[in-house]
């Protein structure tokens, strides 16, 4: 395994994290428990959840990643080998099941941080994310921005209530995710001010969503701000397995039809394009997918998920595949041609 620290801080996180939330849908509790166990001893000590786990979010499951997480944690003891990390619901995603209040005021943050804390089992968070903003942004497959002059600034507000956190103990750093150029530089301007800096942003990357190169990236190098990617597969779609209209069974776009959105007629296009340079170099379209993002040097640790163990020790050995000049190049010729078919 490769390491780094997670910008501004001396926390050591391994360059690939684990992406939960399929636990208590699509994997069991004890799957999610073997999961946890190998890629401890893979070495990967990184572990990404959120209250509205799992997914799809509904009100029967909405949790449950935290719980699963919370009872290995209760059965190992293991808290103090795992940098963990968490995010609070935001607003104008209809998940009021979890809270009327879906904001980000002091209120909604109190819950949000003590119920995470209670299915966790735990009295810290190593990270804990805004999982997207307030306002409305072009996020989850929205190409194109539309302003809405409603929303309020509140972002010093907001930053405030989370240093409270940090002074009672219970999360060490703050981060943001889905979260835009601008709204990455509006709580840096508050960090210029004395704030706490966000330290990272999570926001979906992979070869068919490669959006943040064009104005995310130059903010977070020269910002230090971590990046961690989700999605680097894109619902599995990088994994080739939707390729020539197969729907296999128990695959996460079968089962949920409408997550459509690496789907598209030129996302497969591409997909297909890409699948093509991996068999010429005799590697996997998953590992060089996975490859690709882990080279990325705004990449501070890949957020990688899998539904079985087969399926995680493939996506944590891609640390190990390092992408030619060649291969690189061959990749960003088809991104030339077919750039972010899915943003």
């Amino acid at each position: 395994m490769k390491y780094t620290t997670l910008p501004n801080t001396t926390i050591k996180v391994s360059k690939i994290c684990l992406g939960t939330m399929t636990w208590g849908e699509q994997n069991t509790e004890a799957e999610g428990h073997a999961q946890l166990d190998y890629a401890l001893e893979q070495g990967v000590n990184f572990v990404d959840t959120a209250e509205m786990y799992s997914v799809p979010g509904n009100p029967k499951t909405q949790g449950s990643t935290e719980t699963i997480i919370g009872t290995w944690l209760k059965k190992t003891n293991n808290r103090d080998k795992i940098i963990l990390t968490s995010k609070i619901t935001g607003p104008l995603r209809f998940f009021e099941h979890i809270r009327k209040n879906l904001n980000f005021s002091k209120e909604a943050l109190d819950d949000a941080l003590n119920k995470s804390l209670q299915r966790l089992q735990t009295d810290y968070l190593d990270l804990y994310q805004l999982h997207w903003p307030e306002r409305g942004v072009n996020v989850f497959g929205v190409r194109d921005y539309i302003h809405n002059p409603a929303w309020e600034d509140n972002i010093a507000q907001v930053i405030e209530a989370l240093e409270s956190y940090v002074k009672e103990g219970k999360i060490r750093q703050i981060g943001l995710s889905n979260e835009t150029p601008w709204g990455v530089m509006r709580y840096m301007e508050e960090a210029r001010k004395g704030a706490s800096k966000m330290i990272t942003v999570q926001n979906a990357y992979n070869l068919l969503n490669r959006r943040d190169e064009i104005g995310l990236s130059e903010v977070l190098l020269r910002e230090n701000v971590g990046y961690l990617p989700y999605s680097p597969l894109a619902f599995g779609v990088l994994a080739g397995k939707y390729l020539d209209n197969k729907k296999p069974a128990n695959a996460r776009v079968t089962l949920f039809p409408s997550y459509s959105r690496y789907s598209s007629e030129q996302s497969l296009e591409a997909t297909k394009r890409y699948n093509e340079i991996a068999k010429k170099h005799n590697i996997s379209l998953v590992q060089m997918s996975l490859a690709f993002v882990n080279q990325q040097a705004f990449v501070t640790s890949n957020i990688i998920g899998a539904t079985s163990l087969e399926q995680l020790s493939e996506n944590i050995d891609s640390i190990n595949v390092t992408l030619s000049e060649e291969i690189i190049s061959e990749i960003n010729e088809v991104h030339t041609l077919m750039p972010n078919p899915a943003p």
